[in-house]
């Protein structure tokens, strides 16, 4: 594939075409950004001991920064992670510090390995602050009204928030404080959702030492039903290959949306501009052969886990579907009805029953290599093979 032209774009530009901008916290930053030799931070709670697809994108923002000359940090929140951040309508289940310390070692190694930058701790500066210095500190530069006017914590104000998490972002405001004092950090970036958080940093650098710091946020990754690609949604795709295998990865991406797959190329991909123009050109005058899905399946998880495990899941991926290896197929284990629709949702084929049942009654599910067209049908097998159009199969046990 030759493309036609060479787009040029300057590092913001750039990652403005991408879709990756959502919030920018001072118009000074595009030229900061532009220039190179920033130090930044990007952070994240280890409520698990890998990353997922949902954090591919910030992380591979931060790599493209990293890439234009800027210093990466990854914070990974020892001290944020046992408090939680305010879901928008529950509660975080808190996890166990000898947990936490698994997943903060597992994230470590897996971001070293990756993406090769620089992990700090926040439970390293933050253990120590006895509560009466972290009143009187930290929270007098505060006020309640700017607190409950953040979205976080607006949202939970009709269920109700605990004081715990209501502090929490108060703990993330100090992060920003600390790594600008001791890393010179001048720039934090994340995803949309924290924006409150993240602005919160800001001011208490301001407001405590007088410094200027900055921030950009990335909308978040939504698949075509408005979802996150994230943990707690049921959709995770690991980054770790022994928990989401790389042919399981394949089969996530030759399985997007084609009204979305240009989108995540511009987000997810390492291509280039060229290239994805190009793609996108192929790709609206075939989609039927999914161009654009092998192109950012080859992307990811040859950047991932190298050109062999890509080769070797698209080898897997061929001879799956012309049934000539079901032993490799992917396994999903579930519990419950066997009612077709429950079944389709619980092993997360079907993102809804009212998906699953438009999928069922056009035709487009086989249960054993027959055509189900019913949404009562029930399963009477414990094992069977599932496979959704032409490009999903599934070998479901069913407890």
């Amino acid at each position: 594939m030759v493309p036609q032209r060479v787009i040029k774009m300057k590092l913001f530009d750039e990652l403005k075409w991408r879709g990756l901008i959502q919030d920018v916290s001072s118009p000074k930053l595009e030229e900061m950004i532009n220039k190179g030799d920033l130090t930044f931070y990007i952070g994240t709670d280890p409520t698990a001991e890998s990353m997922h697809i949902g954090h591919y994108s910030s992380f591979s923002v931060a790599k493209r920064l990293a890439d234009g000359g800027h210093k990466p940090i990854l914070l990974v929140g020892g001290a944020t992670g046992l408090i939680g951040d305010p879901k928008p309508n529950s509660e975080r289940p808190m996890i166990t510090k000898e947990e936490l310390e698994k997943n903060y070692k597992g994230l470590r190694k897996q971001v070293e390995d990756i993406f090769g930058f620089e992990v700090v701790n926040n439970y390293d500066w933050s253990k120590d602050i006895n509560f009466i210095d972290y009143l009187r500190d930290y929270g007098k530069y505060f006020s309640l009204n700017y607190m409950l006017a953040k979205d976080t914590v607006k949202s939970r104000l009709d269920i109700g928030i605990t004081y715990t998490e209501f502090s929490y972002m108060i703990l993330q405001a100090l992060d920003f404080l600390w790594l600008y004092e001791n890393k010179n950090c001048l720039l934090q970036i994340g995803g949309q959702d924290q924006w409150g958080n993240i602005t919160a940093g800001i001011e208490l650098t301001r407001k405590k030492i007088g410094a200027e710091v900055f921030a950009f946020t990335m909308p978040l990754i939504l698949d075509a039903h408005g979802n996150k690609f994230g943990k707690s949604e049921g959709n995770a795709i690991w980054l770790d290959k022994n928990l989401t295998t790389p042919y399981e990865m394949y089969q996530f991406f030759i399985n997007q949306d084609d009204k979305m797959i240009i989108k995540y190329l511009k987000m997810l991909s390492f291509l280039t501009p060229d290239e994805i123009m190009e793609i996108e050109k192929l790709h609206n005058q075939k989609p039927e052969l999914r161009i654009a899905q092998k192109a950012l399946a080859e992307d990811i998880i040859t950047f991932l886990h190298g050109k062999e495990e890509f080769i070797k899941a698209q080898e897997i991926s061929i001879k799956i579907f012309n049934g000539e290896n079901t032993d490799m197929m992917p396994t999903l284990v579930i519990s419950g009805s066997k009612n077709i629709i429950d079944v389709l949702v619980n092993s997360n084929i079907a993102p809804s029953k009212s998906e699953a049942r438009r999928l069922i009654t056009q035709g487009g599910i086989e249960i054993d290599k027959v055509k189900i067209i019913d949404p009562n049908y029930e399963i009477v097998k414990n094992e069977v093979i599932i496979k959704k159009g032409k490009k999903s199969i599934n070998k479901i046990i069913l407890k």
